[in-house]
């Protein structure tokens, strides 16, 4: 089995634009998308940080709320954790090109599978 690749990590904030700033300026990671709700997303060309803004009618606490995994095979990765007994993972409906599928590990903890990647379609992944 090819080794998934991590790519992608997010947060949750009360000040995504704050905090992107904060990253870009103490770290040199460049901002590269920005959503219409204030949530951004940085990349150090390797990894990229997504910075989501929270909502004050959201349930989502500020803090650490999800990884992403690049694989080379997202059906078998999905066959992978059903066979584990966890739920199929499920497609993401968002306008946000970065990853395809929403899958959860033992613990309740969130992961996205991506097959394409986590950095904008016209970069290298």
């Amino acid at each position: 089995m090819p080794t998934a690749k991590l790519r992608h990590l997010a947060f949750t904030a009360r000040d995504a634009v704050k905090l992107a700033h904060f990253y870009r300026d103490q770290f040199g990671m460049r901002i590269f998308h920005t959503d219409p709700d204030g949530s951004q997303f940085l990349t150090d060309g390797y990894i990229n940080l997504a910075i989501i803004q929270q909502a004050l009618d959201g349930d989502v606490p500020t803090g650490f709320n999800h990884f992403g995994f690049h694989v080379d095979d997202v059906e078998g990765a999905m066959t992978g954790l059903v066979d584990a007994g966890l739920p199929k993972p499920a497609a993401r409906h968002t306008t946000r090109p970065f990853a395809e599928y929403r899958a959860i590990d033992p613990e309740g903890n969130w992961f996205d599978l991506s097959g394409h990647g986590f950095l904008p379609p016209t970069e290298e992944n």
